[in-house]
């Protein structure tokens, strides 16, 4: 099928920031011309036009870092003391919520973070899962349940000593099944936790398969100083330092947060060139910290870490968290982060134009219903994203060329029963959760 996007604005490029007015011709789920042209050339199949005059087209916005299975917990009763620190809000809350999840919970859980995402105008999902009860098969679980909606998703288990050494070598088993599986829209990385619930044996599994697949670690580091006391005390070394040794820090790793980390970790994160994925909203919220970003390198992309899949919001609260540092902030720096976030998701699938509307490229794009009150150029784009867009603007998704949101309606799934089946999954999550107690791991030194 021909798709031509008539009449728009078209934002070809994040970074450098490209705006021109054209139509968007795809086809075989890629962008074939960008330019006005008849869109139905003699003796060519009939085209399906979408008429985007008024319109802006911009790029599919890419979460570098979710945690999707966290989607049901909006709203979660919460009965134990309150957690005064990190470590606490994971053995209280989040080590407590992925025990309790299972097959249907997983999926409902990927169905409502996918949606969510799909209608901010996210079409790429970067997540890191984790269900120590129901290891076996859950990625299969969440992949079926993006593609059914039309999410691109790079996905991967996280494996950790958390929960003891079995399911450690489950997870890896997990990574590596998914890993022998081809789906058009998703990819995997090999997931783990972080450096304090990993022993040397496991950390050591999860890089020997990331290097046999030729696929990267996704793992947070130094998210809270826990990380770093832990890695200082059992191993006589910081956490980046551990994973250098380790062999896991290479260009293809994906490292979340970044947070305490020295002059020294930062340089290894560079020379490495790994990516790394900044969560301020996440890290405002469990009170963890601030990373320096500008110091690890030009590999840094946004992530929500759980906290839902709006990258228009995401992109605001990390320029005025660093604006609050820095009054020099370039108003033009979150454009910058998303870009990377198309980069890195564009490696992962060997797209390197993935990110970009420009011929060859993927077919991932998004028509913001925005009318600017002021005048609109490539130079003041920045300003009208942070300052005026907003998730309410998206009104057309196309994910591989296919229209997954037309008038700010999914186009795969009804989302009224999507949501009611959530309902139920979620009270019956939150049902079992109450049988769940506080997870007992604690990290040395912690």
């Amino acid at each position: 099928m021909t798709l031509v996007l008539t009449g728009g604005r078209v934002v070809t490029s994040l970074d450098p920031v490209e705006l021109v007015d054209a139509d968007v011709t795809i086809d075989g789920g890629r962008i074939v011309a960008v330019g006005w042209g008849d869109p139905d050339p003699e003796g060519s199949p009939a085209a399906v036009q979408i008429d985007v005059a008024g319109c802006l087209v911009i790029p599919g916005n890419v979460c570098a870092h979710h945690h999707l299975y966290s989607a049901l917990a909006r709203g979660m009763p919460y009965s134990l003391e309150p957690p005064r620190n990190f470590v606490e809000i994971l053995r209280r809350i989040w080590w407590r919520l992925d025990r309790a999840l299972d097959e249907e919970t997983i999926r409902a859980s990927a169905l409502v973070g996918g949606a969510a995402a799909l209608l901010a105008g996210t079409t790429t999902v970067i997540d890191h899962h984790a269900s120590p009860g129901a290891i076996d098969g859950s990625l299969d679980i969440v992949a079926d349940a993006l593609g059914s909606l039309g999410v691109r998703s790079v996905l991967c288990y996280e494996v950790t000593d958390r929960d003891g050494p079995p399911r450690a070598a489950e997870g890896v088993r997990e990574n590596e099944r998914f890993l022998r599986t081809r789906r058009p829209l998703a990819r995997g990385h090999v997931g783990a936790h972080a450096s304090f619930t990993m022993s040397d044996e496991t950390l050591s599994a999860c890089v020997e398969l990331a290097d046999r697949t030729g696929t990267g670690l996704h793992i947070h580091v130094a998210e809270d100083a826990a990380d770093q006391t832990d890695a200082f005390a059992r191993f006589g070394r910081s956490v980046v330092r551990r994973l250098a040794d380790a062999g896991a820090l290479t260009e293809r790793a994906l490292l979340a947060h970044c947070i305490h980390l020295d002059g020294a970790d930062a340089e290894l994160i560079r020379d490495a060139g790994a990516s790394v994925a900044h969560n301020p909203t996440s890290n405002m919220n469990n009170s963890v910290g601030h990373a320096v970003v500008d110091r690890l390198g030009p590999h840094v992309a946004l992530g929500t870490d759980g906290i839902g899949g709006d990258l228009f919001a995401e992109s605001k609260a990390a320029y005025f968290r660093a604006r609050d540092d820095d009054v020099d902030r370039s108003i033009g720096w979150p454009l910058g982060l998303l870009a990377e976030g198309a980069r890195l998701a564009g490696r992962v699938f060997g797209e390197p134009d993935l990110g970009r509307i420009a011929p060859g490229a993927p077919a991932d794009l998004v028509v913001l219903d925005y009318l600017p009150p002021t005048p609109l150029s490539a130079d003041n784009l920045a300003g009208h994203w942070l300052f005026g867009f907003d998730a309410s603007a998206v009104r057309d998704v196309v994910v591989a060329g296919e229209p997954v949101v037309r008038d700010r309606r999914l186009t795969r799934v009804d989302r009224d029963e999507l949501t009611a089946d959530a309902v139920r999954q979620g009270a019956r999550l939150w049902e079992r959760l109450e049988a769940v107690p506080e997870h007992d791991f604690q990290p040395v030194g912690g």
